[in-house]
């Protein structure tokens, strides 16, 4: 599915609309080039679960945690960009903060990528025919949920 974002209120609507029916054990998976806009759409999912303090990007930290009562599920965003190697995400424990969490990975390829997971909604961001767009792929999970096709 091929989703127009021509300006910050399309991708707060898609950050809606996704935060709405997030799981816990879900992953959204956010690719796309430099600038494509990834910690826009992660931050607006995260505010779209009801956190209000400001949202830092993970880049160097490359985790960061937020855990209810600030927002609705706890949220593990994840930035893996300045991984070299994908065997790098056993030595963050990822697995650990996954527990009982949705995952907003940035930069997913670097981790070996989540697709494979049927609780995977992947986001691709990219520019066609001059215009941002987001290219989602709904693991099985996903296409189950009410509301999203």
């Amino acid at each position: 599915m091929i989703i127009p974002l021509p300006d910050l209120a399309a991708t707060d609507a898609l950050a809606r609309r996704i935060a709405g029916l997030l799981h816990s054990g879900d992953v959204v998976a956010l690719s796309g080039g430099l600038g494509a806009g990834k910690t826009t759409l992660a931050r607006a999912i995260i505010a779209a679960l009801g956190y209000t303090a400001e949202v830092p990007s993970p880049s160097f930290a490359i985790i960061e945690v937020y855990d209810p009562p600030a927002l609705r599920l706890r949220v593990v965003h994840a930035d893996f960009y300045r991984l070299e190697d994908p065997a790098e995400v056993e030595e963050l424990g990822l697995d650990d903060y996954r527990a009982d969490a949705v995952l907003i990975a940035e930069w997913p390829e670097h981790a070996g990528g989540f697709g494979q997971e049927p609780a995977c909604l992947s986001v691709r961001l990219e520019i066609l025919e001059n215009e941002r767009v987001a290219i989602v792929e709904a693991g099985p999970d996903w296409l189950e949920r009410r509301g999203w096709t």
